[in-house]
């Protein structure tokens, strides 16, 4: 039997937010598990059905909000059954395929539903869609996408500062950043002038609390020649969040086989990552919140920060932030700042069991699917992030330079050769992310267990190998069998 819980602290000052803290507290104390190991089982019937319903006969009427958003609506799903271990047959595949296809829009990339204006959001959603049921050749979508209108697209929307709009006359947002070096890097669209100025926005969108904001403020100095970014002042707009600031480290995370190809004497953009570090922390909920992630400081927990937030210490990992875990002996980080010492850092930074167990205690609905928390409906979006944060907190999924440098020696110079020092070093970096054997942490049956996902992508490894594979024409080198 578990102990009762202590109550968050408050100063007797009784607000809208505490009031919201003690209702979500005392609803979770309902959901706790009798033994911290033995969780409720994950109910992967209900939650195959849940997605099957929605794909198949369509989603209920609620979701016509949502209208703008129907590649997310379908990534969602199919990621949800890839990380469940669940393909789908040739035929519904298909159809998936003439769907995402029909969102393309005639000037390069894709929009939120046919006939929609192009947007980077649902153009990474649709993308990585194909990479889940698309396929080379005719029909397949792969060979259907225009990358050539795709890359005048997203130079359009470039700004002088490094960042991009998220569609023409739209707003600056660094979760449109990242869906952009997501899609460039899985379709071999990869170029110096669109990743110029990029390390310095993502720079500038951390916040004194440590994880990042939507966005910056850019001022420029009045030349004669014309305006020049300065370096400072350069705030950010907002405060931090946690799917800003997924979407920013993993942005940086893509970006350092581009920062390692430039010029010693150039002045490197860099972030702090001990405040990032110290935030995200700060945002797993205590044991009365059963370990679920917040969003943001003073918020409620939330299911979806499972992966928004717990999925970045695999990305600080990659960085040689957390510890010494899950990576090769020969590893060797340049990215941590010569006066912070890591040494001292363990996987105890943030609770993998706690996490699981409010995924699968509070965060399933009894009519399938998964939620934000309790007594809230399920719905797709937290569906999948719960299912991929309950991945994060199961599997250590690295770094491997020993996998990279296989990569590297396999790789064979394409006909079209421009800029491929950048091009080949982005996809080793890539696909080099790697299980580490005899680490997974599953709490309760092992019929809890998900598949590991890309940290970066939140794509099956699978998954992401075939699609780069095809777009960069390389072969890539098998992976040593499981023992």
């Amino acid at each position: 039997m578990m102990r009762q819980p202590r109550r968050s602290p408050h100063d007797s000052y009784e607000t809208e937010t505490t009031d919201h803290q003690t209702e979500t507290e005392t609803i979770l104390l309902k959901h706790l598990p009798l033994s911290p190991d033995s969780p409720s089982p994950l109910q992967r019937d209900s939650h195959l059905q849940f997605l099957i319903r929605n794909l198949i006969q369509g989603f209920p009427s609620r979701y016509i909000s949502q209208d703008a958003s129907q590649p997310w609506l379908l990534y969602w799903t199919l990621q949800s059954f890839s990380v469940m271990g669940v393909a789908l047959d040739p035929n519904n595949k298909q159809k998936a395929i003439d769907t995402i296809m029909a969102w393309q829009h005639p000037d390069g990339g894709f929009g939120g539903g046919p006939g929609q204006a192009a947007h980077l959001l649902p153009t990474y959603a649709a993308v990585c869609a194909l990479a889940i049921v698309g396929r080379p050749g005719p029909g397949g979508g792969w060979d259907q996408i225009d990358r050539e209108k795709m890359y005048k697209f997203f130079m359009s929307i470039k700004q002088s500062d490094g960042a991009f709009l998220v569609a023409h006359h739209a707003e600056v947002d660094v979760r449109g950043t990242y869906c952009l070096l997501v899609t460039v890097h899985l379709l071999n669209m990869l170029t110096p002038e669109l990743l110029e100025g990029i390390p310095g926005f993502i720079m500038s969108c951390q916040t004194y609390e440590g994880g990042f904001s939507s966005a910056s403020q850019p001022y420029f100095s009045a030349e004669p020649e014309g305006p020049i970014l300065l370096d400072s002042p350069r705030p950010p707009l907002g405060e931090a969040h946690g799917g800003y600031t997924f979407c920013s480290l993993a942005s940086w995370v893509m970006l350092q086989p581009y920062l390692a190809l430039q010029k010693p004497s150039l002045q490197r953009p860099s972030l702090n990552f001990k405040t990032l570090l110290r935030w995200l922390v700060q945002m797993q909920g205590s044991e009365i919140e059963l370990g679920g992630f917040r969003g943001r400081t003073n918020k409620l927990v939330d299911g979806c920060y499972s992966w928004w937030v717990g999925g970045c210490f695999a990305l600080l990992s990659s960085l040689g932030i957390v510890g010494a875990h899950g990576r090769d002996d020969n590893h060797e980080s340049s990215t941590a700042h010569e006066d912070e010492s890591w040494d001292d850092i363990d996987d105890s930074l943030w609770d993998r069991a706690a996490l699981q167990r409010y995924i699968l205690c509070a965060g399933q609905h009894p009519a399938g699917g998964l939620r934000d928390k309790p007594p809230k409906a399920a719905d797709s979006y937290h569906t999948l992030y719960c299912l991929a944060g309950l991945s994060a907190a199961q599997h250590n999924v690295f770094l491997s330079s020993t996998r990279q440098d296989a990569i590297v020696h396999g790789w064979r110079t394409p006909a079209e050769s421009k800029h491929e020092q950048l091009r080949q070093a982005c996809f080793s970096h890539s696909l080099s992310w790697t299980e580490e054997e005899g680490t997974s942490r599953v709490l309760g049956a092992q019929n809890n267990r998900m598949n590991a996902t890309h940290p970066v992508f939140n794509l099956t490894m699978t998954h992401t190998e075939a699609m780069m594979a095809h777009f960069y024409k390389q072969t890539i080198p098998s992976r040593p069998k499981k023992t």
